[in-house]
């Protein structure tokens, strides 16, 4: 049986895509995600907050986050859990939402899924490194040219004052105009992925 975080990514898969896949991902022995750890190792090397959000897909209190009002100009954010790449302090903006808001990413750093808790229909983005939740992704509501709103806890992620690596490149992470081909992306990013697990 697959871990919950295996199953969550394979049942995302569109089924448009199951043609181009070398196998069924349901019979892959490899682990999605990079970095794999015990629970108690999670509730070791993070905070309570930190794996209540990253593990447990919690959320925390608006307005409260250590990053909410942080806006360096230089740097960028990470994962918290597994230190991955995700944001350039340049995509970050003041959405007046109460937690920290991006509006792009480095491409292939999170995986989607539906989230349809509380009510409401929501795209979650969780970290490719380790699967850890971040937070939603929402378009349309017009904040900066590339009309996507990250929604990211502040405990989900950690301030680097290094630039972002300098092969990184930033997308939205949504498909439309203008941003990245879910498809392909998909797809080269498994491929990257089983490939470094084959090293």
């Amino acid at each position: 049986r697959l871990p919950s975080c295996r199953r969550r990514l394979i049942c995302s898969l569109p089924l448009s895509l199951s043609p181009s896949l070398p196998l069924s991902l349901s019979h892959v022995e490899l682990p999605l995600f990079q970095v794999e750890r015990s629970e108690q190792e999670w509730r070791e090397m993070l905070s309570p907050e930190q794996y209540n959000i990253l593990r447990n897909k919690g959320t925390e209190y608006p307005g409260t986050g250590e990053y909410n009002k942080l806006y360096p100009k230089d740097g960028h954010f990470a994962c918290a859990g597994c230190g991955q790449p995700l944001y350039s302090a340049a995509s970050k903006f003041d959405s007046g939402c109460g937690w920290p808001a991006f509006d792009k990413i480095v491409t292939g750093a999170v995986v989607t899924d539906t989230d349809r808790t509380l009510g409401m229909t929501r795209v979650e983005i969780m970290c490719s490194g380790c699967g850890g939740h971040l937070g939603h992704v929402f378009e349309g509501e017009g904040f900066t040219p590339t009309n996507e709103r990250h929604c990211v806890n502040s405990g989900s992620v950690k301030y680097v004052a290094q630039p972002l690596p300098a092969e990184a490149i930033e997308d939205k992470v949504l498909p439309g105009p203008g941003g990245a081909d879910s498809k392909s992306d998909l797809m080269q990013g498994l491929s990257a992925l089983f490939n470094k697990k084959s090293e």
